[in-house]
């Protein structure tokens, strides 16, 4: 893939084009992303999960009047809610607080550990296995994980662990988008993205 086809697949600038061009021929070569179809899925769904491959880290500056709705468990009231109001880095601690591998909100690690790369890795244990399967220390140096390099090859580990290839071989958009976010938000987007990709790699 050339950087031109890549600005022409996302509408992403030269220069920004140019900033990933290499990390996502990486990833595509290291995870057998390698035919049209499956790098169009594969930017398609990166693209929208990153707002246009511009959001490499978790937005977590909620009101508290969000922090009720999106995690009622958490913040069952207005007055719990209070107290975290546009915090992200109290937010994070609490409410990825002893889970997915993390210490309790005391510990940091929900900050530490936060959302971050083109298909978000989140959590003390992804961190450690995205980082043991690239060979790179990522429980010690997570900011990595929002540079171009790394905020790819981890989306490509999650694509490849999640056998991801095998749902863009069939074009399963509705498959590929539940294994990415749990549901078919933003589908329709999802699959705009991905036919622009698709035409310009066809081209």
């Amino acid at each position: 893939m050339t950087s031109e086809q890549l600005a022409q697949a996302l509408k992403l600038t030269p220069v920004k084009a140019e900033e990933w061009i290499d990390a996502i021929n990486e990833t595509c070569d290291r995870f057998d992303i390698s035919t049209p179809e499956r790098q169009a899925c594969f930017l398609g769904q990166c693209a929208h999960e990153s707002g246009g491959f511009s959001a490499l880290q978790e937005n977590l500056n909620y009101k508290q009047e969000s922090l009720c709705k999106v995690w009622p468990k958490r913040f069952p009231s207005i007055e719990d809610a209070e107290p975290y109001h546009k915090q992200p880095q109290k937010i994070a601690n609490k409410v990825y607080a002893s889970r997915m591998g993390n210490g309790d909100e005391g510990s940091g690690e929900g900050w530490k550990y936060r959302g971050r790369g083109l298909i978000q890795l989140t959590g003390k244990d992804n961190y450690r296995a995205c980082g043991e399967a690239l060979d790179v220390d990522l429980l010690e140096n997570p900011d990595l994980v929002a540079t171009p390099q790394y905020a790819a090859l981890s989306a490509g580990w999650f694509w490849d662990k999640n056998r991801l290839n095998a749902y863009a071989d069939k074009n399963d958009m509705q498959g590929l988008t539940k294994k990415i976010n749990g549901g078919t938000h933003g589908i329709e987007d999802r699959i705009a993205r991905t036919q622009l990709a698709l035409d310009t790699l066809m081209a």
